[in-house]
């Protein structure tokens, strides 16, 4: 019996990728994943079976690991970030009662929150959630109401998918919803291309997010009352000073 292995392998570039991770990848048969996920991974594993898909075939990629896995193979499901955030892992599990005992394993791996609070200094130092603005699997109604009730608990907040195409005007309604409730001078950030050739960063104020052009690859942060900007970066304090 083979077994399946979801591996965040974190923003991309091979130093942010867990030393758990780069061991489940090598001692994989076959590497499931996302194409554009899939190219993030280079040359070192083009020995490996890869089985990549488009955007929007999640069900088919899982489908596939099973279907190796009781072929007796070790298949790695690779997720951008942390499996378990937005990712792949839930829908491994969702499966499984399909296709009897698989072993399954989760690799944690770094989530944008994470690295791209790196980047622009220590946003996420005090209490924060995760809010995706994505509406293809939640509805707008729920983003809505999960964004205004961030900002009354007055949680730094980190925005997930905050533009496409298709949503191109979705974080100015975002913005829009938290000026509601937060003034214009919260202190903003955001990164974009986090740990991949063309990171760039950005801060600001809440008001002036609203009119930034931001991509599916940028990640936002809107501090909490008690955030500041300094020399560019973007602090929220945990209060160890006071």
């Amino acid at each position: 019996m083979g077994r399946i292995i979801v591996i965040g392998i974190g923003p991309g570039e091979q130093a942010h990728m867990t030393q758990r991770a780069k061991e489940c990848l090598q001692e994989a048969d076959s590497i499931v994943g996302y194409s554009g996920y899939v190219s993030l991974l280079g040359e070192e594993y083009t020995q490996k079976e890869i089985l990549s898909t488009g955007m929007k075939r999640e069900v088919l990629r899982c489908r596939l690991c099973f279907e190796k896995a009781l072929e007796g193979k070790v298949v790695a499901l690779i997720c951008s970030g942390d499996a378990g955030v937005y990712g792949m892992a839930s829908l491994v599990y969702e499966l499984s009662s399909e296709y009897g005992k698989v072993d399954i394993e989760i690799v944690p791996g770094v989530t944008a929150a994470a690295s791209g609070a790196a980047v622009l200094g220590a946003p996420i130092n005090h209490d924060f959630c995760t809010i995706s603005l994505s509406d293809l699997l939640t509805p707008w109604e729920l983003i809505a109401k999960r964004l205004q009730t961030a900002a009354m608990g007055d949680f730094v907040i980190t925005l997930y998918n905050p533009s496409s195409m298709k949503r191109a005007d979705y974080l100015q309604k975002a913005c829009d919803l938290l000026l509601e409730i937060l003034p214009e001078d919260r202190a903003c950030g955001y990164v974009k291309n986090i740990g991949r050739e063309g990171t760039a960063t950005w801060t600001g104020t809440l008001a002036e997010l609203r009119a930034e052009q931001v991509d599916m690859f940028t990640t936002c942060f809107i501090g909490n009352s008690q955030s500041f900007l300094l020399d560019g970066k973007l602090i929220t304090p945990r209060g160890y000073r006071t």
